[in-house]
């Protein structure tokens, strides 16, 4: 070979050598990123943002097992409160720390409870006993106090005012007004085995657990007849004509519980198969859409519970409590914490 051109072949040769190096180096000492140093919110976990998908079992924890047959179960004041089918027990849960103790003897079988403060801090509960019919009031001094005997099955019980609180009763497929005093008045018949029933201020949802094409119905507060009409003795014996409803949420199997989220949405149990479900939706576009599909409820947890589930019961910082109707165990999860505008 000419030296000139050997010359030029080692040239070359050592220059490619070189780019190779220089290529290798940098690959070696380009950093690997760091993970993020921004720090995770107190309290925020997967289970407390906003999911993407449906929570499930494996997201739930288990807060008590200590009651034996459970059945309806409230939060306030940071307690649960639960009515045992198994010995007639009403127990007092803290929902922090499960720590259990025996509230009152005498509640046989309630699906929902309704608990207020008064204004000397005594706490009082109302309790409608589905299998004895009656509405009690526990102000914790004493035995349960019947203040009305001749329900149809009362399941669910919604504040209305400070004198009276809706309740459904599911053998009579009814809706009926009860007053503190025992006053009762019937104002709707032609349910199908109603459950349970929330109000705000200004509209009633109510739960149809036999009738998925009108699992939930609303209608607003101020439809509800007022206790004078009732009572006007020039009118005729017959019949009240039955609240008219809206159609809120139709295509659920079994909706049992209705809970209002401090996020503003309507939360539900219901059935997928045999396994319990919570859904939601944001009652409002329901309404002003003339109601909405099982295809458009968001399932929030979907369980291996079997259904009818007990619950929901809801904290004001969105932890939802649920449990198998009748199932010792009690469980919890954190949902999205309610967003509040300035």
């Amino acid at each position: 070979m000419h030296p000139f051109r050997h010359l030029i072949v080692i040239v070359m040769s050592t220059l490619f050598l070189v780019l190779i190096g220089i290529v290798s180096a940098q690959e070696e000492t380009t950093p690997t990123p760091a993970a993020s140093k921004t720090p995770t919110p107190v309290g925020e976990t997967e289970a407390t943002r906003e999911p993407a998908q449906p929570l499930t079992q494996k997201d739930l924890s288990i807060l008590t097992g200590n009651v034996q047959r459970p059945n309806g179960i409230t939060w306030f004041n940071n307690k649960l409160y639960t009515a045992c089918n198994g010995d007639f027990t009403l127990y007092e849960i803290d929902s922090i720390t499960a720590a259990t103790r025996t509230y009152i003897y005498g509640v046989r079988n309630a699906h929902t409870l309704y608990a207020e403060t008064t204004s000397e801090g005594r706490l009082n509960l109302w309790i409608p006993d589905f299998e004895t019919n009656r509405l009690l009031f526990i102000d914790g001094t004493g035995a349960p106090d019947p203040i009305v005997t001749d329900l149809g099955g009362p399941w669910g019980i919604a504040y209305l005012n400070e004198d009276e609180f809706l309740i459904t009763n599911q053998r009579d497929n009814s809706l009926v007004v009860v007053s503190r005093d025992g006053d009762t008045r019937e104002i709707a018949t032609d349910l199908r085995l109603p459950a349970g029933i929330v109000a705000d201020d200004e509209f009633v949802y109510v739960a149809n657990y036999g009738r998925p094409r009108q699992a939930i119905e609303w209608f607003n507060r101020s439809d509800i007849p007022a206790i004078e009409d009732s009572l006007d003795t020039e009118a005729p014996e017959e019949a009240p004509e039955s609240l008219s409803r809206e159609v809120l949420v139709s295509g659920l199997q079994n909706t049992t519980g209705l809970a209002l989220g401090a996020d503003g949405n309507l939360y539900f149990a219901y059935a997928l198969g045999t396994r319990g479900v919570v859904g939601r939706v944001d009652p409002q576009e329901c309404r002003e859409s003339g109601g909405c599909s099982n295809d458009q409820v968001e399932i929030v947890l979907y369980t291996d519970l079997a259904a009818p589930l007990a619950g929901p019961t809801l904290s004001p910082d969105m932890r939802l409590f649920i449990h198998t109707m009748f199932s010792p165990d009690i469980y919890w999860v954190a949902l999205d914490a309610p967003v509040i505008d300035d």
